[in-house]
C-alpha cells in the first residue's frame, strides 16, 4: 500500500533534521568570523603615506665609524645572524642588501653563529661582503641539544602530530632547537657579553631603503627596547598551551606585568576570533623577528629569564612549536612598556612572503605600500592593524 504523500514528506523531513542535528554534534567546530577573517575592506596600508626618518636626535655619518678603531662613534652592537654552512649564498645575499643599505656606512660588526664549526669558505665569502669586523661563534651543546627533562618518546610523537596538522617545520628537531635557542638562550653566548644591541639577519631577506641615521644609536638616544618591521597572526595550532602558560607566570608574578603594556594586543578577539579561541586566550599577534633590532639587557632582565625558564621547564619548545617570534612578543608586550616599542617603518624589508615597504625616494627594488606578493588571503596574516589600534604608530 503506497505511503500517504504527506506521511512521506514528513518522513523525508525528520531524516533531514536527523541528519541536521546529527552535524551539529559530530561536523565539524564552526568558529564566528571577525573582520580579520575577509579580504573585503582591507585597511588602507599606512606605508603608502609619505615616510620619512623617525623623529628627534639620529647620529648621521661623521668623524667616528671608520674601521677598527677609528669607530668611537660606534656603541656596544652588533649585526647578528643564525646560519648554516650550506646557507652561505642567502647570507651573502642579505649581507649585500644590508651593507649597500646601511652598515657601509656605519661599520657594525657582524656575529655569525652555527651550531657546528663554520667552513673556511663561509668565512671568506662573508668577510669578503663588509669592512667590519666579522666574528664566527659556536653554539655551546648545552645550549642547543634537547634539554634532559624533554621526552624524546613523546617529542615524537608530538612532531607527528604538528605534522599531520601541517605545522610548518613540526616534525623538524632542529627548527624547535633553533626557537629554543633564539628565544633565551642566544644572548648568554660569550661573544655577546659586552653587546647592549644587536639586529638580527636572516639568509635569504632583503633590504630596500637607504638608512643614513645610526639605529642603534637611535635606540638608546630614544630609550626603544625592540624595534620591528613585519607584525603577524600565528597558526594557533602550533601554540594552544602557550598563552595559558604565560597566564600562569602572570599570576606567579604580577609584579613584573607592566602598567603601559600591550595586553590589548596580545589578547585581541574581535579581528580573528577563531585564532584567540583555538590559542586559548591568545590573539597569536607577534611581532616577526626575523626582523629585530633590540636591546640585549630586556633578555637579561630578571621578568625575562624567570619568564623563559618557566616556558623552557614546560617543554612547549618542543612539545608544541613555540616559535622566538611570539616568546618574544608576548615578553616585550606584557613586561616592558607599550612606548619603548618602534615600527621602523622606514626601513624596508622583505623575508618571503612579506613586505615592509616604504613610501620613500630612498626605497628602490619594492612596491610601495606592498604587504604580500604572495597569495591573496596572505593579507589575512597582517596584524599591524591592531597594533596601530592598541598602541599607536611610534
Amino acid at each position: 500500500m503506497a505511503m500517504a504523500r504527506p506521511i512521506r514528506i514528513l518522513g523525508l523531513l525528520a531524516i533531514g533534521l536527523w541528519v541536521f542535528f546529527l552535524y551539529q554534534v559530530f561536523g565539524p567546530t564552526r568558529y564566528p568570523k571577525g573582520p580579520g577573517d575577509t579580504l573585503k575592506n582591507l585597511e588602507r596600508d599606512p606605508n603608502l603615506d609619505p615616510t620619512g626618518e623617525p623623529e628627534g636626535i639620529l647620529h648621521r655619518v661623521e668623524e667616528g665609524y671608520g674601521i677598527g678603531e677609528a669607530g668611537t662613534a660606534r656603541i656596544n652592537a652588533t649585526l647578528l645572524s643564525l646560519v648554516r654552512n650550506e646557507e652561505v649564498d642567502g647570507m651573502v645575499q642579505a649581507m649585500k642588501d644590508l651593507e649597500r643599505t646601511w652598515n657601509h656606512k656605519f661599520n657594525y660588526p657582524w656575529t655569525f653563529f652555527n651550531d657546528v664549526p663554520f667552513s673556511e669558505e663561509f668565512k671568506r665569502r662573508t668577510q669578503a661582503e663588509t669592512k667590519a669586523v666579522c666574528n664566527y661563534e659556536l653554539i655551546p651543546k648545552e645550549h642547543w641539544d634537547m634539554p634532559s627533562w624533554i621526552d624524546n618518546g613523546l617529542f615524537e610523537e608530538s612532531a607527528r602530530i604538528l605534522k599531520e596538522n601541517d605545522i610548518q617545520y613540526g616534525a623538524m628537531k632542529s627548527y624547535h632547537q633553533m626557537c629554543r635557542w633564539n628565544s633565551g638562550l642566544f644572548y648568554k653566548h660569550p661573544a655577546l657579553e659586552h653587546m647592549q644591541y644587536y639586529w638580527r639577519v636572516e639568509p635569504k631577506v632583503h633590504f630596500f631603503c637607504d638608512v643614513d641615521y645610526d639605529v642603534f644609536r637611535y635606540m638608546a638616544d630614544h630609550n626603544k627596547t625592540y624595534g620591528f618591521t613585519i607584525n603577524l597572526y600565528d597558526a594557533p595550532a602550533s601554540i594552544p598551551t602557550l598563552w595559558p602558560e604565560t597566564v600562569k607566570f602572570v599570576a606567579q608574578h604580577p609584579e613584573y606585568l607592566h602598567d603601559n603594556n600591550a595586553m590589548m594586543w596580545l589578547t585581541d578577539s574581535a579581528r580573528r576570533p577563531e585564532h584567540n579561541i583555538k590559542a586559548n586566550g591568545y590573539s597569536t599577534c607577534h611581532f616577526w623577528s626575523n626582523f629585530e633590532i633590540a636591546d640585549l639587557s630586556f633578555w637579561r632582565s630578571q621578568a625575562y629569564e624567570d619568564y623563559f625558564n618557566h616556558l623552557d621547564r614546560v617543554g612547549g619548545f618542543f612539545y608544541e612549536r613555540w616559535g622566538d617570534a611570539p616568546v618574544h612578543s608576548i615578553a616585550v608586550g606584557l613586561f616592558e612598556d607599550a612606548s619603548k616599542i618602534h615600527w621602523f617603518r622606514d626601513i624596508g624589508y622583505q623575508h618571503i612572503p612579506y613586505f615592509n615597504c616604504p613610501n620613500s625616494p630612498k626605497c628602490r627594488g619594492c612596491v610601495t605600500g606592498r604587504f604580500t606578493d604572495g597569495e591573496a588571503w596572505l593579507h589575512k596574516e597582517d596584524c599591524r592593524a591592531n597594533w596601530f589600534k592598541y598602541v599607536g604608530m611610534g
